[in-house]
């Protein structure tokens, strides 16, 4: 494997400046940075995977992220063997608080135990620390500005009425 191909997992539902955050300094850490949208099968998801992915694409190139980034999605098996399908040696996550640190530890040590890739935890911007998708979720539906947690193209995305889907 090649700690110098990452993989950035999340549920992006829907992205936020958070997640932008994380996937722009983890492009300037790897060669090559695999943004993956995964099925959480313990969350009811607000939009559809794809819809995800094309959000989180359009924002990383509105936002100008260099580097090489694949913005794929990921929802049978598990997340290692995707990792390794992509020869990736890294799994990078945003941590915001203890809650995050306690419930990602023990993955990254399952995950390292399984299949020898490592996580490579990063703290957020502090302006990002406490946004959180399912709090945007919740603002959304109840007809809140998203516009300072998410970028722009998702906030117009959502202003458009497509929160009911």
């Amino acid at each position: 494997m090649n700690s110098r191909i990452a993989v950035v997992p999340g549920s992006f539902d829907p992205p936020t400046l958070g997640h932008l955050d994380v996937i722009r300094r983890a492009a300037r850490l790897y060669d090559e940075l695999h943004v993956l949208v995964v099925h959480n099968p313990g969350k009811e998801a607000m939009l559809p995977i794809a819809q995800r992915m094309s959000l989180l694409e359009q924002s990383i190139a509105d936002a100008g992220v260099e580097g090489s980034i694949i913005v794929g999605s990921w929802s049978m098996g598990l997340l290692v063997d995707y990792a390794r399908d992509v020869n990736a040696g890294v799994l990078v996550k945003g941590i915001r608080s203890q809650v995050d640190v306690a419930y990602e530890s023990p993955m990254a040590i399952v995950n390292r135990h399984l299949a020898d890739i490592e996580t490579v935890f990063l703290l957020p911007d502090p302006a990002h620390a406490m946004v959180s998708s399912s709090l945007v979720r919740q603002v959304a539906s109840l007809g809140g500005d998203v516009s300072p947690f998410v970028p722009p193209s998702v906030a117009a995305f959502l202003d458009t009425g497509a929160r009911g889907i």
